[in-house]
């Protein structure tokens, strides 16, 4: 055996063993009692195109963000203002981009203007003006600030949406941002589309607000402060919706920032499903607080304002926990479970595109994939055994070893196959042959100069090495671009595409020339069948 041949032939099985282990658990039907410990368990999974599931492109709402964030701005001066003892009749937003307060006098807006300039200095402060015998200030969010917030809202949206969708228990998910304010989602194998979309779009605002039951919610007159939202409920046994008004304040006295955890609980009374929430320790020290200063009155639970429940407080609730009742059912709790758990959406989400794969066409593309790639591996295997001969054999040899590098490769990845990433293997298949040959017709050359059959191989493959590296690098850095920039299935081409490169540089710089130096290794043979 020559010298080096040992090594290269046991790296060569190793790889063939690793490959089919590693392909086990995508292969079988089901894994023998045996198969624990160590052993592989991933399989390759398959993209969206295979297997079916859901394709959805959202819309981020971003000026309701900067909106958002001037809402708590206003918030903010009040508490601002109040603590400071400055007297003011009205602190609000007007607008998509500015903050309004109306003062009572012109001594408290010089003052007032002071602490605006401190605490907000990228936001524009506009002169005081008379405004009915009161002084109007208005301070408005400046562009690049408004920006910044918008680029930040859609960056929230995707971390959220990720959360829920890696509670609800999708199989390789695909969220990613496209353009400037749409975020792509793709779910493979998903059974419950609406629920899925259901989950992600909803914004999920968590406030607590006092009940005003000093205003009928028929009243014509409404106070600035105050708001009308209704509670929904469904009878269980007809399915009729019917609807409960209640007059709240607009200020929230707890939002769902502070919230910590949320799960389903089931009430041992009525057997019915709620969700128990804990708060953080400043949750539950402005809980404690607020319980204690309402006993006997009435907070509504609102989510996107939806009443879910409008309880009364018998008593100080201490500890930072509470529970949301409603008429959930075990899957609508889990539901608003996970989307309390993952955080409020910045901004409210729009689908501006919603397609749904089917399995059905899922399995046709995989028929009409792997018949491709049959057509193409029996074409390529006529063509090389006929044209090269027995060389033809050993380069369609090092072709099969490709394919299970490959396949072993993406199992060992847990990576998951598209119907780009089939067409990236069969596109392998024909850069597998074309390196062989160049080697082959390189050894040509050498034969035709009188050389012998060891001699010719071995200058064929040495002269051969820079053209094939070439060739293959700057396909691999196409793929490394594809990968960086494209999105979900151009991805899956660029990831079979890049180790497809990799594994043939492997097998046919190494593989196919050590079954050559195997025949040749005695110095006998007088001619190549080639």
């Amino acid at each position: 055996m020559p010298k080096g041949t040992g090594w290269r032939i046991s790296l060569i099985f190793i790889f063939v063993l690793m490959s089919l282990l590693y392909l086990t658990p995508t292969l079988a039907a089901r894994l023998p009692s045996w198969w624990s410990g160590l052993l592989p368990k991933d399989k390759i999974h398959l993209g969206l195109d295979l297997q079916g599931g859901t394709h959805l492109v959202l819309e981020v709402d971003t000026q309701k963000a900067v909106e958002g964030s001037l809402d708590l701005v206003a918030t903010d001066l009040e508490d601002t203002l109040n603590s400071k003892n400055l007297r003011f009749k009205r602190i609000s937003r007007t607008g998509s981009d500015k903050v309004s307060l109306v003062l009572y006098e012109k001594g408290t807006a010089e003052a007032v203007q002071k602490l605006l300039k401190d605490k907000y200095p990228g936001y524009e402060l506009s002169p005081p003006v008379d405004e009915g015998g009161f002084v109007a200030l208005n301070l408005r969010v400046g562009d690049q600030d408004a920006q910044d917030r918008k680029t930040k809202a859609v960056a929230q949206a995707l971390e959220t949406i990720r959360n829920r969708i890696d509670q609800f228990g999708v199989s390789e998910p695909v969220i990613q941002r496209e353009g400037i304010d749409h975020i792509v989602v793709q779910l493979p194998g998903i059974k419950d589309p609406q629920r899925a979309i259901d989950l992600i779009g909803k914004t999920a605002r968590l406030d607590f607000k006092l009940v005003r039951e000093d205003i009928p919610p028929t009243s014509a007159t409404i106070p600035e402060d105050a708001e009308v939202l209704k509670e929904k409920t469904v009878d269980q046994a007809t399915g009729a919706v019917s609807e409960v008004p209640f007059v709240v304040q607009k200020r929230s006295i707890i939002t769902g920032d502070l919230l910590t955890d949320a799960q389903v609980r089931i009430d041992s009374q009525f057997n019915q499903p709620y969700v128990a929430i804990e708060f953080n320790s400043l949750g539950a020290k402005l809980f404690d607080q607020v319980t204690a200063a309402n006993v006997g009155k009435r907070f509504a639970i609102v989510l996107d304002n939806n009443v879910y429940s409008a309880p009364v407080i018998r008593e100080r609730i201490s500890g930072g926990s509470a529970q949301i009742s409603g008429n959930f059912t075990e899957k609508t709790a889990a539901d608003l479970a996970i989307v309390l758990r993952a955080g409020a959406l910045p901004a409210p989400v729009k689908i501006i595109q919603n397609v749904t794969v089917g399995p059905s066409l899922g399995q046709d593309s995989i028929n009409k994939g792997l018949m491709a790639g049959m057509i193409g591996v029996i074409l390529v295997i006529v063509f090389m055994a006929i044209y090269y001969r027995l060389c033809g054999i050993v380069a369609n040899l090092g072709m099969v070893l490709n394919v299970l590098y490959l396949m072993g490769s993406l199992a060992a990845l847990g990576a998951t196959l598209t119907l780009p990433g089939i067409a990236a293997i069969v596109l392998l298949i024909g850069m597998s042959v074309d390196a062989n040959v160049i080697i082959f017709e390189r050894i040509r050359e050498e034969l035709k100069l009188g050389k012998s059959p060891k001699a010719a191989l071995d200058a064929g493959y040495d002269k051969a090495f820079l053209t094939i590296m070439d060739s293959h690098i700057t396909t691999l850095i196409t793929a490394a671009v594809l990968f960086q920039f494209g999105t979900g299935p151009v991805k899956g081409f660029a990831v079979s595409l890049s180790l497809g490169v990799i594994i043939n540089l492997f097998t046919a710089l190494i593989g196919t020339k050590v079954t050559f130096d195997l025949f040749l290794a005695k110095g006998t043979a007088k001619k190549l069948s080639i």
